[in-house]
């Protein structure tokens, strides 16, 4: 967005000795001195927190309103403003008069110098820290990333994801994918596509919601975040970039409310499945697929067109089998699927922990059931029955006619009353390895005896009552052990643990090869 506010607000020198000491992006909120999201006013050089920490920059801009309300508008008070401030992180430039990012600069170019010179107070906060950090390993041999597990010394390479306002529902889904390795591996290996060039060739962008959609790929940004996870490079990475195509291409999550990580799930598939199919700058993925992945034609599932990695992976096929109760016609249908979404029974809606008293402990396999029992169908969902020729009352009967590599469940956790969207907090067990799906397959007895049991591999979680509030955090396994990924935060965790947390999407991967596990 041009901003006409940058001249009476962007008044500091771009080496201003006013700016604190340190990494900008670490630098503290002058007011609640937290680290999180700091913004530095372009008028006064003050650094605070954004609005999705304690909202103190806002509040600064707000303050300095006051005088120009109230009182008789002076010449400099008309001039200072303080409206304009940049994120100390992604250098991103935000106008709150404006309530948008900004794209263009003043006449003398101060808001770029600003940004390159905090580019470069960053670039050697980075460097001494290094030098730091490979000091005291020469001097002492130690490295702070190294954990002792088992006994023996292995390296913590897991990297977080920074919260940009909100986006934890975007971060818990994006570490469950990072850790279906066939899924994951598929994406890093995929050629970097160069998205710039020109005068732009080489030079960072700064996005804005007023900047239009071409030059835009949501394959190549998510290859991005998938390749900056397990480096163990950094700490916590920023997925500004891909998140800034979520809101080009997807307008439902437009804006920094909290929102469903289910939904966000399925729309990431389904927009990475239509730009896999069409290939990006006339390069098709197809090629890539047959070659990279491994995946044989058989194990494919076709959504909306040709098979692609995501429908060969999560890809499976229910059958709808349909039976009128007036003349008994039975009508079946064959429907491909990424995820089901299973109720969890109203019997067991009251014990929210799992060591609870008062009644029997909800599995995954009394979900399962109900989502595949036989149904009659109430009188808002009448079946046409072609032989009657008029909606009849019916039953309904799922039955999983191909299992996917992937099995992702998701348990209906949130519901409409008459007003509100409220949410089932019961605890649902879950097995950790062995989810046996044999019986509620089609045909079970033309399945391997391998080729039904599932390991889980990641778990997302919702904390708090609503979906429009509340935190979500995610559970996955990499290489043997399990981690608890929060926002940026990432540790080192037990199954003991994993078990008790109340699922809301569970990843389960087919297994390969025979373990002696218990089946559920």
């Amino acid at each position: 967005m041009e901003c006409p506010h940058l001249g009476s607000s962007v008044c500091i020198a771009p080496d201003s000795a006013k700016f604190p000491q340190g990494s900008p992006s670490s630098w503290c909120c002058s007011v609640c001195r937290s680290n999180k999201s700091p913004w530095v006013c372009l008028t006064c050089s003050s650094v605070h927190c954004g609005r999705y920490v304690n909202g103190h920059a806002k509040k600064h801009y707000e303050d300095a309103q006051i005088p120009l309300t109230n009182h008789k508008k002076t010449e400099k008070q008309e001039k200072v403003q303080h409206t304009v401030c940049m994120d100390c992180s992604s250098y991103s430039t935000y106008c709150y008069r404006c309530d948008d990012f900004v794209v263009n600069d003043t006449k003398l170019g101060l808001v770029q110098k600003v940004r390159e010179h905090l580019q470069n107070l960053e670039n050697s906060a980075f460097t001494a820290d290094r030098h730091r950090k490979r000091k005291l390993l020469e001097n002492s041999s130690l490295n702070s990333k190294l954990l002792k597990v088992n006994g023996s010394t292995t390296a913590l390479c897991a990297t977080g994801l920074r919260n940009l306002g909100n986006t934890c529902f975007m971060n818990a889904i994006l570490q469950s994918l990072s850790n279906i390795q066939q899924f994951c591996c598929y994406f890093k290996e995929l050629p970097a596509v160069e998205l710039r060039n020109g005068k732009t060739a080489g030079r960072r962008t700064y996005h804005t919601r007023s900047q239009g959609d071409n030059n835009v790929s949501l394959v190549e940004e998510f290859r991005k975040t998938l390749c900056a996870l397990w480096q163990g490079s950094q700490t916590a990475f920023s997925p500004e970039s891909l998140f800034y195509v979520v809101w080009k291409i997807m307008p439902n999550f437009r804006g920094y409310q909290q929102q469903d990580a289910h939904e966000f799930m399925r729309y990431l598939l389904d927009h990475l499945h239509l730009e896999l199919q069409g290939g990006f700058n006339g390069v098709s993925r197809s090629v890539i697929l047959q070659e990279n992945s491994g995946l044989s034609a058989s194990n494919k599932c076709c959504i909306n067109g040709a098979s692609t990695v995501v429908t060969a992976i999560f890809g499976g096929i229910l059958q709808n089998e349909v039976n009128c109760l007036i003349c008994g016609t039975e009508s079946r249908k064959f429907d491909p699927f990424l995820d089901l979404s299973l109720d969890i029974p109203s019997q067991f809606r009251n014990k929210r922990t799992k060591n609870q008293e008062n009644g029997p402990t909800c599995t995954l396999r009394d979900c399962l059931r109900s989502f595949t029992d036989l149904e009659e169908l109430d009188e808002t969902e009448l079946y046409m029955c072609h032989k009657c020729k008029k909606k009849q009352k019916s039953t309904k009967k799922f039955w999983i006619q191909k299992l996917p590599k992937v099995l992702c469940l998701h348990l209906k956790r949130f519901h409409w009353t008459a007003y509100l969207r409220n949410k089932v907090d019961t605890y649902v067990e879950f097995p950790l390895r062995g989810l046996d799906m044999k019986c509620y397959l089609l045909e079970p007895e033309n399945s391997g005896p391998e080729s039904c049991l599932y390991d889980l591999a990641a778990v997302v979680v919702h904390h708090g009552s609503g979906v429009g509030s509340g935190h979500y955090t995610a559970y996955a396994t990499h290489e043997g052990r399990w981690f608890h990924f929060n926002d940026s935060t990432v540790t080192l965790t037990d199954e003991e643990t994993v078990v008790k947390a109340k699922a809301y999407i569970l990843f389960y991967v087919e297994r390969q090869a025979k373990s002696g596990s218990d089946k559920l």
